[in-house]
């Protein structure tokens, strides 16, 4: 378990149209519906990483916006010491059963501070960045995992390439899982990606709407972010195999940093 260097003011009161990731990532229709993403594929890129970053064995290890800590736990049976936070209460109940003396999990917001100068490495997987509605928001974000590293630690941010997914945008569909229906819709929308997802629980006869909002943002727009709070950027990655980034045929942008 890692010392909090000061207590944490509680988290802010906001508003829910504003803060959807408050209530969907607690859902469990959240889960239902992105439970088909591929694990394998996971593992394959986090062992890519740990071969490319080659941290020391004892290494330190943050994982913002974790979910349910599969990742961090991952990572911790290869024996890092490995720390998740999380928004989500619920996540972060179910992660804790996979505690152990190399693993642990708050819940925690990232806008707010965490630990300063503690970790060796941050990870932040497969676009968990750019839900807030404000440019100070996201800078705060960035600023927490930045502070949360030792001078000299890494930061890898894997976020979607918005360029490819903006002439690649599937405007409706419709998916059922266990008797559940998810209606979706897609825009784009002043440099945010909107996804509003209709659900019809047919079972417990019950309508849901959720409208999930990402930002936009580009490779130049990372660049400015990490250049304000002091990450030097190393490399950027177009996908999980590692390849060059090409911003109209990438369909990631994964960043690794240095703090400086």
């Amino acid at each position: 378990m890692i010392a909090f260097e000061e207590e944490l003011p509680p988290v802010m009161d906001m508003e829910a149209a504003k803060h959807w990731f408050k209530d969907w990532f607690n859902s469990p229709y959240y889960h239902l519906l992105y439970n088909n993403r591929d694990e394998k594929e996971a593992a394959s890129f986090i062992d890519k990483l740990l071969g490319y970053l080659r941290p020391v064995p004892d290494a330190l290890m943050l994982d913002v916006a974790c979910g349910r800590g599969r990742h961090a736990k991952y990572l911790a049976d290869k024996g890092y010491t490995v720390t998740g936070i999380d928004l989500s209460e619920e996540s972060i109940v179910i992660a804790r059963k996979l505690e152990n003396d190399h693993l642990s999990f708050y819940q925690h917001d990232m806008r707010l501070p965490f630990v300063i100068n503690y970790f060796d490495v941050a990870f932040n997987f497969f676009t968990s960045f750019g839900y807030f509605d404000t440019q100070r928001e996201n800078d705060n974000a960035l600023r927490t995992i930045k502070n949360a590293l030792k001078p000299g630690g890494r930061l890898v941010l894997d976020y979607l390439n918005s360029h490819y997914v903006a002439s690649h945008l599937v405007a409706s569909e419709v998916k059922e899982k266990d008797e559940v229906v998810f209606d979706i819709h897609r825009e784009m929308q002043d440099k945010k990606f909107l996804k509003e997802i209709n659900i019809l629980d047919k079972k417990r006869l019950l309508r849901l709407s959720f409208t999930e909002s990402v930002n936009a943002f580009s490779k130049a727009d990372f660049e400015v972010m990490f250049a304000r709070q002091g990450l030097q950027i190393n490399d950027i990655f177009g996908d999980y195999h590692f390849n060059p980034f090409h911003e109209q045929h990438s369909t990631r942008l994964i960043i690794v940093a240095t703090k400086q």
